[in-house]
């Protein structure tokens, strides 16, 4: 509830004070809130029962097997299964397609995605056995990256960039970074912080270039086609029925991933898993969790998001806006699962140095800046490129600079902060303005947030750590 307040705080702050008014029903909102907070309780009880062990204890067991090639496959495999199921890279596959006019297609999207986070995933597997570091990847990755923007057609850009930043959920976020921190753990010569994190960054960069050599293809060789309204009517109100659809659409999206890590574990390492009954117990509690997270925000939160966000626009207040994009970025950061889950699992990899409030703290602040900055380009109309060249600039030039023991985690959390709490009320602003400001294209301003959200937080976090280490150089020094 503490990690929930910051929302809250925005949403009554500019209820009253700004719009002067009242949600329609605040007692809707506030019950919202209450089932968010016991979703995510429930959903970190789960992932340290479950899957934090199961991820680690597969690492340490193909560690052991000393088959690099088996281990490269188990880290594609889980890649391609996490992402292709992704709701939230499902919502921004559709939308595209039916904003581009079926030039872009959904599927064949969310394959590429999915493809290209499998093999990323068993090239951050290869990095870590071999010891490779980490700043010379993403500095030639992010190089690609800016290199493939200058002729990538403008309508894939932002895209292509929202595509890389949902890749990453609080289910898949967590299996993978407890798969590298425990691959590290048992490897000598590893260290878990600084060798076993950095999978979820290379997950979220890769998705950016594909998906724009698709977008240069797609523009040069393809018309746009019409599409077929394929969406669904809801047949039943009723809602114990509706609940059994919900799971049953939930346990459909992580089934995937389950059937990896069973395959692997039972077929290709012919081993059971300890204490499959506590494996079982915390699977259905991350299963649960992530249900009663997505219905709170879906009775709560969403609507107030949206609705405050039309207002905003209405009222045609560029200050409000702004701040509203600025305060609801740290809010919905603060309260992101997957963030709670990664800065946890950092502090016990470096007692210490790493505190997870602080860096919860500068990803928020990150990410708050982030999403301002990306709503000042759609109403002033300048083009993503320049932002996101200059973004990727400043990154590269902080990953020459910063302490090694921060990038890869650097880039991991610029991952972790678009998931289920941010994306969509992300999405929606930004749609949500391109739609409203007259001369906005909506395939090609509307998109674009997301990747904001990625950037700012390395940076900030980046910043932190150089901030730090010379800190503590000065006092170290005699007087």
């Amino acid at each position: 509830m503490k990690n929930l307040l910051p929302i809250v705080a925005v949403v009554m702050f500019f209820q009253l004070l700004v719009l002067q008014s009242l949600p329609d029903d605040p007692l809707e909102l506030m019950l919202g809130l209450a089932i968010v907070a016991v979703g995510i309780a429930l959903f970190l009880q789960g992932l340290e029962l479950s899957i934090f062990p199961v991820g680690k204890n597969l690492a340490n067991q193909f560690a052991r097997k000393g088959s690099l090639p088996i281990l490269m496959m188990f880290g594609f495999s889980i890649g391609f299964a996490a992402v292709i199921a992704e709701p939230a890279l499902i919502a921004v596959a559709d939308q595209a397609q039916l904003i581009s006019q079926g030039r872009v297609n959904g599927l064949t999207l969310r394959l590429i995605v999915a493809v290209s986070v499998g093999a990323v995933v068993a090239l951050g597997i290869m990095r870590t056995v071999l010891g490779w570091p980490i700043q010379k990847l993403m500095i030639a990755g992010y190089l690609g990256v800016l290199l493939v923007t200058f002729f990538a057609p403008a309508e894939i850009v932002g895209l292509a960039y929202d595509s890389g930043g949902v890749t990453t959920n609080i289910v898949t976020v967590p299996l993978v970074a407890a798969l590298g921190i425990g691959l590290a753990s048992s490897i000598a010569g590893r260290n878990p912080l600084r060798d076993g994190f950095g999978l979820v960054g290379l997950a979220v960069m890769v998705p950016m270039i594909t998906v724009q050599l698709y977008g240069i293809w797609v523009y040069q060789f393809s018309e746009a086609q019409p599409v077929l309204d394929t969406s669904i009517a809801k047949t039943t109100s009723h809602w114990i029925s509706k609940m059994l659809f919900d799971l049953a659409s939930l346990f459909k999206d992580v089934l995937p991933m389950l059937l990896v890590v069973l395959f692997f574990q039972y077929l290709v390492l012919k081993r059971a898993l300890a204490n499959p009954l506590r494996v079982a117990v915390g699977f259905a509690l991350v299963l649960f969790g992530l249900y009663a997270f997505v219905i709170g925000l879906k009775l709560g939160l969403f609507p107030i998001g949206t609705l405050m966000a039309e207002q905003l626009i209405n009222q045609q207040q560029p200050g409000w806006i702004l701040a509203f994009g600025f305060l609801i970025g740290f809010a919905t950061t603060m309260a992101e699962p997957a963030l709670l889950a990664i800065g946890e699992q950092a502090e016990q990899a470096a007692p210490g140095k790493i505190r997870a409030k602080t860096i919860r703290l500068m990803v928020a602040l990150g990410v708050a800046v982030g999403i301002m900055v990306g709503v000042y380009r759609i109403m002033a109309g300048t083009p993503i490129h320049y932002y996101i060249i200059a973004g990727y600039a400043v990154v590269v030039l902080l990953t020459v600079m910063a302490p090694d023991y921060i990038i890869a985690l650097a880039f991991d959390l610029g991952g972790v902060t678009t998931s289920e709490v941010t994306v969509p009320l992300v999405t929606a602003l930004g749609i949500g303005l391109a739609s409203s400001i007259d001369g906005r294209n909506v395939l090609i301003d509307g998109f674009g947030l997301i990747a904001f959200a990625s950037i700012f937080p390395i940076i900030s976090v980046m910043l932190y750590a150089i901030a730090a280490e010379k800190f503590s150089m000065v006092r170290s020094q005699p007087r």
